[in-house]
């Protein structure tokens, strides 16, 4: 398998060499928008666990924050294709960056619950337009016989961002606002991406689109390394001519059997949302946290396992897809998904999941136990004497293991109910905190390995399968994949 693996590797990195040098450099510097796009998905699942304590977020409150990228996303869809068509891929990828690092800053300068959702709306629109962007970006500046490898460098990417995202949350996971760093660090790389894409050419398809078929070829001519670009120029212009005999209502005919084509790319799309992999990449900490991972340190760590085995996954499924075929790896991956959720749910009902803990009512004793694990005893807020007093007696112990043993958080519950007897949280929702550190060993391990594996499965069926059908139908359709006006279509089949 590893052989067959690294023989179709070597001869993958042949053929994208032989596409040009310039070509590549340029799908790769439009790839890093799914590196961003990746890095934001994964961000919020070690960085909630910080701003929850710190904003004393409820329950809703803490969904609001994840979803309000969603918000953002759906609002840069609706108008997405409009604005790549009238300025260009390229400038819609300069301004997804912009956005990118104008959303990261709004979060890093002002804590509060409504800036988190306007930064997370603008982080949500930027990381949808460049998602569409780069796509069309590369597949309109790659050779044909290279296009579906070059637009699978965006799934890489998004993956290794995904994975840099849980490292940083497990990197920042103790460290005093933390949170502020993981949002931070991506701001850096959005600009120099932005200027990096300022001086490459833009998409050949989209200046014959505007008129400019002269500046088309001399843009063709440098990607190809070759001085007569005729062929090409006129299979751009004769695909162009062929598009625009389409309306956007012609999706939902029989024509060219277009219906049954959008109806297998919704169907598609609507399996990736509903199988539930965007939340997994939401609230992996906050989900391993709660079945027996105590610490966030811990809970970040796990995670991260998450973004090791997407992107171990992601690398063989993307180089075999083509000699395997979707079909096969479509059914294989949503078998091994099914099993692995059917495992997880079993073993998550032998497990008295820590709900109190996520989803509690932030009260000061809550807030200020809370704060403690970030800063230390000595740093609670001054409203909570009688809390602080408390931790004197306590023994020292490690971040990691803030509740190492029952009969510990018996004495430290003790001590806290009995200093603070109107702190707000009941003797009941207590001992449910209690009972996730009672979590057997292997219950917690298992969960965890039901997890990677549900993930791997998702990687090798769904995941390059989603990608692969889009680049698929960007071969005999390019503009097809925008919302863009009354002659265009839309929709990987």
């Amino acid at each position: 398998m590893f052989e067959a693996v690294n023989s179709f590797s070597q001869m993958e990195a042949e053929e994208v060499v032989s596409c040009g040098v310039f070509t590549l450099l340029s799908s790769v510097t439009a790839a890093v928008s799914g590196f961003l796009v990746g890095y934001e998905l994964g961000l919020i699942s070690g960085a909630l666990l910080q701003i929850r304590t710190l904003l004393a977020l409820t329950c809703h409150e803490q969904e609001m924050v994840v979803s309000s990228l969603l918000v953002g996303a759906l609002l840069a869809s609706l108008v997405g294709g409009v604005l790549i068509d009238k300025y260009g891929r390229r400038a819609a990828i300069i301004l997804s960056s912009c956005l990118l690092g104008l959303g990261s800053l709004v979060l890093i300068l002002s804590l509060s619950y409504t800036t988190l959702i306007v930064g997370r709306i603008a982080i949500g629109v930027s990381i949808s337009l460049s998602s569409i962007a780069t796509c069309v970006y590369i597949a309109e500046i790659a050779p044909q016989h290279r296009r579906g490898l070059l637009v699978s460098l965006n799934e890489l990417m998004i993956v290794i961002g995904i994975l840099f995202a849980y490292i940083s949350n497990y990197a920042f996971a103790n460290v005093s606002h933390g949170w502020k760093y993981m949002f931070g660090l991506v701001i850096p790389l959005g600009v120099l991406q932005a200027i990096a894409m300022y001086f490459l050419p833009p998409s050949p398809r989209f200046l014959v689109m505007k008129g400019h078929e002269e500046a088309a070829s001399k843009v063709l001519g440098k990607l190809r390394a070759i001085s007569d670009t005729t062929e090409e120029l006129t299979v751009i212009k004769s695909s162009l001519k062929d598009e625009y005999q389409y309306s956007f209502w012609d999706l939902f005919r029989s024509k060219d059997n277009m219906r049954a084509r959008v109806m297998i790319g919704l169907t598609l799309v609507f399996f990736v949302q509903v199988t539930g992999q965007p939340n997994i990449l939401f609230y992996a900490s906050t989900v391993l946290k709660s079945v027996g991972f105590q610490s966030n340190e811990a809970a970040s760590l796990a995670s991260t396992g998450v973004g090791v085995v997407k992107v171990i996954s992601t690398i063989p499924a993307t180089l075999l897809v083509d000699h395997v075929g979707s079909k096969t790896f479509l059914c294989v991956g949503s078998s091994v998904m099914a099993v692995s959720l059917v495992t997880m749910g079993t073993v998550n009902l032998k497990i008295h999941v820590n709900f109190t803990n996520i989803c509690r009512h932030h009260s000061p004793i809550n807030q200020s136990l809370d704060e403690s694990v970030f800063y230390g005893p000595g740093n609670l807020s001054a409203s909570n004497d009688s809390l602080r007093e408390s931790f004197k007696g306590m023994t020292s112990h490690s971040r990691s293991s803030l509740m190492p043993t029952r009969n510990d958080m018996d004495k430290r519950g003790e001590m806290t109910l009995a200093s603070s007897p109107n702190a707000g949280l009941s003797q009941t929702e207590y001992q449910m905190v209690t009972d996730a550190a009672d979590v057997p060993a292997f219950l917690k391990w298992l969960s965890l390995a039901s997890l990677l594996v549900y993930v791997a499965a998702f990687s090798i069926g769904l995941g390059p399968n989603d990608y692969n059908r889009m680049v698929e139908w960007i071969e005999l359709c390019p503009q097809c994949l925008l919302l863009s006006g009354q002659e265009q279509q839309v929709g990987p089949a």
